[in-house]
């Protein structure tokens, strides 16, 4: 059976019991809600109703955050479950194990028949639509990071598994890619470094066993508005206050940030880097529109923190740092396999086009400058994907993966961009519109390099 042919009808769509201090933001909600819904086709209103969430969106919002659901406090402050490292055979070996790769089928059904066909019509809302979200909920995707033992889908918890999963959904579309990897990311965070009151409140919702409310928004948010952004400088402040703190500044790159329900923050603290809960409706939080140049699909918004005050249990791992390096790794690894996943739908892509585009009556592929243009391109993805895989192995073993994640990260970068734009060069003046592709694929890769937090395997 098909993943089109099991999906739910509809799914979960936020923005309930919003309090709002701006009246922009009942606005989105209402558009948000009235596109969502069956009746507008009942009453042929579908194309107005989608024309005026997308002029919405992309002529921006302020807004306070969601008053969302209440998560019911369980558990203790002790530390939580932490998942067991996969054993190494001692053999280096690339091979998706059986359960990867029943997983990672899935996840390719998922983006040729879910991510691709809506890719084009996402980027230009600036927001994924609702039948992506409700097919990536009914995979299993917010569960990925969390093992079985927490209420996950897996045995035992694979970072592997989590990159083989970001790069076949980014070769459906990066940008919807990760709009259905975003809550995961925050459960990953949550499984890994969360204390038994943390674990017991958050993690049901992610894994299918909360109130039947559905998957919550969440998002993980390092990055800043800041020229050569450092996310082991940060400009937003964590201070201490009592038992708990409180959290000022600006954060960018937070995805669907007009609905999360929950927000992992990155602060300074005591001059060190930390992870912070912050439950939305939360006073002091406000969401700004942000669209940007690529990931559009992501629907990417600014939060505000302003005096945001929090108790004593919405730190997140620990106050040496160490949670949050590791974070910073594993979401670059994340971006490193969204990198790899794309660059290989420009290659298949461009393949197909100059192998059937003629010219002086003959494909141009026959041209050199073509052929090896395309060469390079199959060269250095394999380049990216070795380094991308080897640091996902020593992560899922539990070993040190900050010099493969650093050479992945890099390469990425470097070729990824390269990629899409030899990628728009092949099509000639066909990759500058938006008939093609390449043209998206080209504006996504441009992220690789300064995106931090947002995913994570």
């Amino acid at each position: 059976m098909s993943i089109m042919s099991s999906l739910r009808p509809g799914g979960r769509h936020g923005l309930s019991t919003r309090e709002t201090r701006d009246p922009i933001g009942l606005a989105v909600a209402a558009v948000n809600r009235l596109a969502q819904s069956d009746l507008i086709d009942r009453v042929g209103l579908r194309r107005q109703a989608e024309h005026v969430v997308y002029s919405t969106t992309r002529n921006g919002f302020r807004v306070a955050t969601a008053a969302g659901r209440t998560f019911a406090r369980a558990g203790r402050r002790t530390a939580g479950t932490r998942p067991a490292s996969a054993a190494s055979s001692g053999v280096f070996d690339l091979t998706p194990t059986e359960d990867e790769a029943m997983l990672l089928d899935v996840a390719r059904e998922l983006a040729e028949e879910v991510l691709r066909p809506a890719a084009s019509a996402a980027d230009e809302a600036c927001a994924p639509p609702p039948e992506v979200l409700a097919a990536a909920q009914d995979v299993g995707l917010p569960g990925l990071g969390v093992p079985d033992s927490l209420g996950g889908i897996m045995e035992e918890r694979s970072a592997m598994a989590g990159t083989l999963v970001a790069e076949a959904l980014a070769h459906g579309d990066m940008g919807l890619a990760v709009a259905t990897l975003a809550p995961g990311a925050v459960a990953t965070a949550i499984g890994l470094w969360g204390t038994e009151a943390q674990q017991q409140t958050y993690l049901p919702a992610f894994t299918g066993d909360g109130d039947g409310s559905g998957v919550p928004v969440a998002a993980l948010t390092i990055a800043e508005p800041t020229v050569l952004f450092d996310p082991f400088t940060l400009s937003t402040t964590a201070l201490r206050d009592g038992d708990g703190y409180v959290l000022d500044g600006l954060k960018s790159a937070v995805v669907r940030g007009a609905e999360a329900e929950l927000f992992v923050v990155a602060a300074m603290l005591d001059g060190t880097p930390a992870l912070f809960l912050v439950e939305s409706g939360t006073e002091g939080l406000e969401v700004e529109a942000d669209p940007s140049m690529g990931v559009r699909a992501a629907g990417l918004s600014r939060l505000h923190l302003t005096g945001v005050r929090l108790g004593a249990d919405a730190l997140l791992g620990d106050t040496a740092g160490e949670a949050y390096a590791e974070c910073v790794r594993l979401s670059r690894l994340a971006w490193c396999a969204l990198a790899v996943g794309t660059g290989q739908a420009v290659l298949d892509h461009v393949k197909d086009y100059v192998n059937e585009r003629e010219a002086f009556g003959e494909p141009i592929s026959h041209r050199q400058s073509v052929a090896f243009m395309v060469a390079d391109i199959a060269i250095e993805l394999q380049a990216m994907r070795l380094l991308t895989w080897k640091a996902a192995s020593r992560a899922t073993r539990g070993e040190d993966f900050a010099r493969e994640v650093g050479l992945a990260r890099q390469l990425c970068t470097e070729k990824g961009m390269r990629i899409g734009l030899d990628g728009v060069q092949l099509l000639g003046g066909h990759g500058f519109v938006k008939e093609h592709p390449v043209e998206r694929w080209y504006r996504d890769l441009r992220a690789v390099g300064v995106m931090e937090g947002v995913v994570m395997v």
